[in-house]
């Protein structure tokens, strides 16, 4: 399902870790992917409200989780400014969704990072 938000769709997810060399594309992909999976099931489940968007998120989170053995057998890892980044893309999601009000915190509740 191509996601319709023009927004999400142009939005250069995990942009300030791609421009870092510390951080593998090959990783990063997998975790925009994962993002944009998440957009594309936002749109196809319509949360009504923010309970149901913090469980998609958090589903989401919970995959990312799952990536940083790929960023440790890179030599990186999912660290403060990676976590920092990550949030700053959920926060976008869940406002261009029509969730201004989510708190970030609770988009990524369950990252283990």
């Amino acid at each position: 399902m191509p996601i319709s938000n023009e927004r999400v769709s142009t939005h250069p997810f995990l942009r300030g870790l791609y421009e870092d060399d510390y951080y593998p594309d090959d990783v990063l992909d997998r975790g925009r992917a994962i993002l944009l999976a998440l957009c594309e099931r936002i749109e196809r489940e319509r949360p009504a409200g923010l309970a149901a968007l913090y469980a998609l998120t958090q589903a989401a989170t919970e995959e990312l989780n799952a990536l940083e053995a790929a960023f440790e057998a890179a030599g990186s890892e999912i660290e403060t400014v990676a976590r920092e980044e990550i949030a700053e893309d959920f926060g976008f999601v869940a406002r261009a969704y029509g969730f201004p009000d989510a708190d970030v915190e609770e988009l990524i509740a369950t990252g283990e990072w």
